[in-house]
């Protein structure tokens, strides 16, 4: 099928009349390209790997490709093809629509590809090896064209079976799990432990090939009567590929309670697999991942370096995992007592931090362990089988999320069992008590005073990590023999790094997606543009440095960063209140998305990746009471007792999930469609409040900057993908933009009351001015770029113009427009951004030109600035390194953003 035509003359004449809209901006020559530009809207997008080597190992990788507003109508098919013009089977599906109906997103999954691959409209390839599922048995089996695996449909065996051909590989894959009911701080003594099956509530087939296929099992941890702790696994199948992906998801739902010794605490937690062992045991071979590539590479019953010699040839083939030739052929005086040579049966690999890992072997249960080595960092990465096949395995992020483990056992009987613990069992036991005894903080107004010196919002029972998630991700490979070296070593970089096919920042920047205009690519094309690219790249790279030297990893930390830093201790303040972790504060989530998509830079990314899979997880509660709503910053990442939607934003879920199409996040946004029903049973201004207040469903206050924002995200984003309720979302999203822009006051009147049954906000009837500086800092500029892209409503898009050009004015200013000024306000470097955005919007050089001396000149990073880092060692430190004392993440996250729109939208207008 060939790209839709053009629409109208008169819809050409409107591009073209919004295209002079923004020429003042942009310069002649860019204002003269800017209309050749629409032709283009259905050229060919070329498209690359993340990092070097191509898929791999790897199953398959699934990219998410943006396209103008009306490129494609919805039922558009694309084909894939290489650097030779061969055609790559590629499966397609719609992630978002653009209000008009055509493509917005699309999602394209590939099996093969090592270069650079060209999509394009057409004729999909089809694999000559096709996924296939059936649904029809007690099972539900997938093939990939090479390997078979056959899924539960109920009980705890979750994988029944894995086969190549033949040769069964794995069978009874399953969920382990080992609850501690008390834990003891002073000394662990004899420690009673629990252990509990993962119980299959529910199975869906949600793709099903050529290329790609996704099953989803649900379900709970069980031991008799009891059920706690839900997963959600996601299991991935690609055309043709020996191996498959784990996206693992547990929700905590547990009790432990502050100062008590009894509770839920989890002392393992793991995915485990049975592996037939049918070869001799000096045919059965053994290898875990180390440092880098590195590997322990022996048998279960090894013939080299013993007394005796078999022969080189024997040695050397056994150290490659080849099947060895009779032993007939070798040496006598070892084939007649190779009974005499041990069998070494049990492997354990435990990282119990992120700098260290142990790896230990025994004979068998009963016996002595002995020491085999250790490292730093290891992989993640194990196998276990032999020369008629083997079974390679290997945890993401293991390191980043310690304490985590690998375990082999009894691999010198007919069956071995493999285990990739997520948290280790010779870890200390999940311990997510809240830290402190409140300290008498009993009512609001002792709150607040704990508020004024330690920054802490606190309040007694609020500080539960009850709804609390993380996800995890797992390979497994079913090899038809033990793999060679080479080939081992790219199983383990695959581990280490997901490969990840992506769509260039140009197509992106082209397709208006994410706040058009908001980000353009880096530019160094004058000393002043060259100057902001570089503090941008300092930031970034002083940030990737202190997660090294800080040590901001860990099962629940990994992805986060801290939020302020004592320059007295020469630490970041991990243990004072909410100046801890950043908890997505400000919007760090966003500078590090829109840095890469201008950029296209790996290391950018990855960053971003771990920050979304922690924020959208950790920091957000998806069950209970609270579910839909997130935590401010604070020592521990559930901790503050301010529970809000600028936290639980999906704004920062979007990008990974376009980019990706990952159903994880899909489902995180999706959840916050009706999060506005948290308003009712949480206030967020209950402490300050000095008018009686009660949560009434047709009038309930939400404010219209970080409540609004957090809200509308979700609408839209559910809008676009055409979700289950998408209608009912656009309907709130046109709704409140109606409500606001109706306002007395607009975004100045600050907030409204909200009648959840309608979606709409009831207009007020007395202008009133209610200005924070945290309204816009959530986001808010970035998506009302997008909404008014989007949605024809000049009312709103002038309550919001209104905003962005008095926000950053005199007070006199404001005084004069709204008969009060602002008040007391503070981020005005960040704000710039608004006066830029409406600068290009409305055609006011005046602020234009006030974006950039509010940029320079205000609060924030300046140029006089150090923008450097000092050596730290020795006694003033723990770990050697580097600190910039002046670098706060309040600071990073709104200059990060500052710059980059400002650049997109006036770079030509700086002074």
């Amino acid at each position: 099928m060939s790209p839709i035509p053009r629409r109208s003359l008169l819809k050409a004449a409107a591009v073209a009349g919004a295209a002079a809209q923004f020429s003042w901006a942009l310069g002649a020559k860019d204002a003269q390209a800017a209309p050749r530009a629409e032709a283009s809207d259905a050229d060919p997008v070329t498209l690359d790997w993340l990092e070097d080597g191509g898929l791999g190992a790897a199953p398959g990788s699934t990219v998410g490709v943006p396209w103008p507003k009306g490129a494609y109508e919805a039922d558009q098919t694309f084909a894939l093809t290489d650097a030779d013009g061969k055609a790559v089977p590629v499966q397609t599906w719609p992630l978002a629509y653009w209000p008009d109906g055509s493509l917005k997103w699309t999602a394209h999954a590939v099996s093969s590809g090592s270069g650079k691959l060209t999509l394009a409209a057409g004729d999909a390839a089809v694999p000559d090896k096709k996924v296939t599922v059936d649904r029809s048995g007690g099972t539900v089996d997938v093939s990939t064209g090479v390997i078979t695996v056959k899924i539960g449909k109920d009980g705890s065996t979750l994988v029944k079976s894995v086969r190549r051909g033949s040769t069964e590989i794995a069978r009874n894959g399953r969920l382990v799990l080992i609850r501690q009911p008390e834990i003891e701080d002073e000394d662990q003594g004899t420690v009673k432990t629990e252990r509990f099956d993962g119980a299959i509530g529910e199975v869906t087939v949600e793709q099903d090939g050529p290329v790609r296929a996704v099953v989803r099992i649900d379900g709970k941890h069980r031991k008799g009567s009891r059920s706690w702790l839900p997963f959600s696994i996601r299991l991935y199948f690609y055309a043709g590929a020996d191996s498959f992906r784990m996206v693992h998801t547990i929700t905590y739902d547990g009790t432990q309670e502050p100062g008590k010794a009894s509770g839920d605490f989890i002392r393992g937690l793991g995915v485990r697999f049975s592996v037939p062992m049918r070869d001799e045991a000096y045919d059965r071979h053994i290898r875990i991942g180390g440092e880098g590539k590195g590997l322990l590479r022996e048998a279960v019953k090894g013939i080299t370096g013993l007394r005796r010699d078999p022969g080189a040839a024997v040695q050397a083939a056994q150290y490659a995992g080849q099947k060895l030739p009779d032993p007939s052929t070798w040496d006598q005086r070892v084939t007649t007592r190779l009974q005499y040579i041990p069998e070494w049966g049990d492997y354990t690999l435990a990282q119990l931090s992120a700098d260290g890992f142990t790896l230990r072997k025994r004979t068998k249960k009963g016996y002595g362990w002995i020491g085999a080595g250790g490292g730093r960092r290891a992989s993640g990465f194990g196998y276990v089988g032999g020369a008629s096949g083997g079974f390679s395995f290997g945890l993401r992020d293991f390191w980043e999320k310690h304490p985590a483990q690998l375990d082999i056992r009894d691999a010198h009987t007919d069956e071995a069992e493999v285990t990739l613990w997520l948290w280790s069992p010779e870890a200390q036991p999940m311990d997510l008590r809240f830290y402190h005894d409140g300290m008498g903080q009993d009512t609001y107004a002792e709150q607040l005073e704990g508020l004024n010196i330690t920054y802490e919002d606190y309040e007694p029972e609020f500080g539960t990590p009850y709804g609390i998630a993380r996800t995890s991700e797992l390979l497994f490979w079913a090899n038809e023999s033990t793999p060679s070296a080479d080939a081992l070593a790219r199983q383990v970089d695959a581990v280490r790094t997901l490969p990840q096919l992506v769509a260039p920042p140009r197509q992106l920047i082209r397709a208006k997606v994410f706040g058009p205009g908001l980000y353009s690519e880096p530019d160094r094309s004058t000393p002043a543009k060259a100057k902001i690219e570089d503090h941008l790249d300092f930031l970034f790279t002083y940030y990737k440095d202190q997660v090294e030297q800080r040590r901001w990893y860990g099962f629940w930390d990994y992805g986060d960063i801290m939020h302020t830093y004592d320059t007295v201790r020469h630490v970041w303040r991990y243990d004072i209140g909410g100046y801890a972790w950043d908890n997505s504060e400000l919007s760090p989530d966003l500078w590090l998305w829109y840095a890469y998509l201008r950029s296209g830079r790996a290391d950018i990314f990855r960053f971003a990746e771990a920050m979304t899979r922690h924020t959208g997880e950790v920091d957000v509660y998806h069950l209970g009471k609270w579910a839909g709503l997130g935590t401010r910053h604070g020592v521990q990442h559930y901790a503050d007792s301010a529970k809000q939607q600028r936290i639980a934003n999906t704004t920062y879920r979007r990008f990974y999930y376009f980019l990706t199409a990952d159903e994880r996040v899909g489902d995180l946004m999706h959840a916050n469609v009706d999060s506005d029903e948290t308003f009712l049973v949480l206030d967020p201004l209950r402490k300050v409040r000095t008018d009686p207040y009660t949560p009434d469903r047709h009038a309930l206050s939400v404010g219209f900057g970080t409540d609004w924002s957090g809200l509308v995200s979700a609408w839209l984003t559910e809008w676009e993908r055409k979700g289950p309720k998408w209608e009912k979302a656009k309907a709130r999203v046109l709704s409140t933009m109606e409500g606001i822009a109706a306002q007395p006051n607009g975004f100045v009147q600050g907030s409204g009351l909200y009648d959840l049954d309608t979606g709409r906000f009831a207009v007020a009837s007395t202008p009133v001015v209610s200005v924070s500086h945290l309204s816009a800092v959530f986001g808010l500029n970035e998506l009302c770029a997008e909404l008014i892209h989007l949605v024809d409503m000049p009312k709103f898009n002038d309550a919001y113009f209104d905003y962005c050009r008095y926000f950053n004015a005199t007070k006199a200013e404001q005084k004069a427009r709204y008969g009060s000024d602002f008040g007391t306000l503070l981020l005005f470097q960040g704000h710039s951004r608004l006066d830029a955005y409406a600068a290009v919007q409305t055609g006011d050089a005046a602020l234009a030109k006030r974006a950039w001396t509010k940029f320079y000149g205000s609060d924030g990073y300046t140029e006089s600035s150090p923008w450097k880092t000092e050596a730290l060692s020795g006694p003033m430190a723990l770990v050697a390194g580097s600190e910039a004392s002046w670098v706060s993440s309040n600071d990073t996250a709104l200059y990060g953003l500052a710059a980059i729109e400002n650049l997109a939208l006036l770079g030509d207008r700086m002074p």
